[in-house]
């Protein structure tokens, strides 16, 4: 090798001796990048587990968690998310160690969508003599008219079932005031057909941001609130949804878990009597 080849290789392996350092660094601030990128997900995965309102899921992994005391009256509520039932096991099911009074069941949602088992479940609740109720899910970018009218075509309350249930958790990009509006719509059509006044379900804060009006006062309010010994909301109450994560008989995965604000006899009162209406077709 003649040393003019000598000095051109010599030159060459100077600047890669520059880029080995410069690899270094950036090696070095890709791994700053990725810690400080671990500690803010270990910081929200801990704000999730331990400070939200669903803190008690790492609770009911690692243990049972803490629920209300000081009710009597126990219930749940499904849709095809709890599959098979086992009715023979859940109706001699207990739910916070107290035996299992009434279940609540999806019927409808939006303007088409029936729940694949609601026409069996809501037969087997009635048969296995706990107390029935019926809920549909609102859809705020579908017509509240034809949404009331579908659920009243699909859902047929009887004697003694709970009144109906519109369970509310979105309010879609619509101006307050016209959700609201058009919730009281499905409300007015609903307890039109009935003549008694539907429960409302929906989460504690949604209710305080959305419908704190007293246009809504009135309803029966079932509220879902997780985690909590004393429910935190301060106004009236029927039902309280205090955790997605129960466990009962004769149903293979979680389900919520339900307590009604009364005993057994308030809870029949609240029940549709034998001089309510029946649905009115073609409202």
């Amino acid at each position: 090798m003649d040393k003019k080849t000598t000095r051109k290789t010599s030159k060459k392996s100077r600047p890669r001796r520059k880029r080995s350092g410069g690899s270094l660094l950036g090696a070095m601030g890709a791994l700053l990048i990725g810690a400080v990128l671990m500690l803010a997900a270990y910081i929200a995965v801990s704000y999730f587990f331990f400070v939200t309102p669903l803190s008690f899921r790492w609770k009911a992994m690692y243990g049972e968690p803490d629920y209300p005391t000081g009710y009597d009256v126990m219930g749940i509520d499904i849709s095809h998310h709890q599959g098979n039932i086992e009715w023979e096991h859940l109706r001699n099911a207990k739910v916070n160690g107290k035996p299992l009074r009434f279940v609540f069941v999806k019927a409808t949602e939006g303007t088409t969508l029936l729940d694949e088992n609601f026409n069996e479940n809501f037969y087997r609740i009635r048969e296995n003599n706990l107390v029935r109720g019926s809920y549909h899910y609102y859809k705020p970018n579908k017509d509240a008219k034809e949404q009331a009218q579908f659920f009243l075509k699909q859902a047929h309350l009887q004697e003694g079932d709970l009144p109906p249930v519109l369970d509310i958790e979105e309010r879609g990009g619509k101006a307050l005031k016209d959700f609201q509006k058009d919730v009281l719509v499905w409300l007015n059509l609903v307890e039109k057909a009935y003549g008694v006044p539907p429960i409302i379900y929906t989460g504690y804060r949604f209710k305080e941001d959305y419908l704190s009006t007293k246009d809504f006062d009135r309803y029966p309010l079932w509220i879902a609130h997780y985690y909590e010994k004393q429910l935190k909301y301060k106004g009236q109450w029927r039902f309280w949804q205090y955790t997605d994560y129960g466990k009962v008989d004769g149903i293979k995965g979680t389900v919520d878990y339900n307590l009604f604000n009364g005993d057994m006899k308030d809870l029949m009162q609240l029940t549709l009597q034998p001089n309510d209406e029946e649905p009115i077709e073609g409202l």
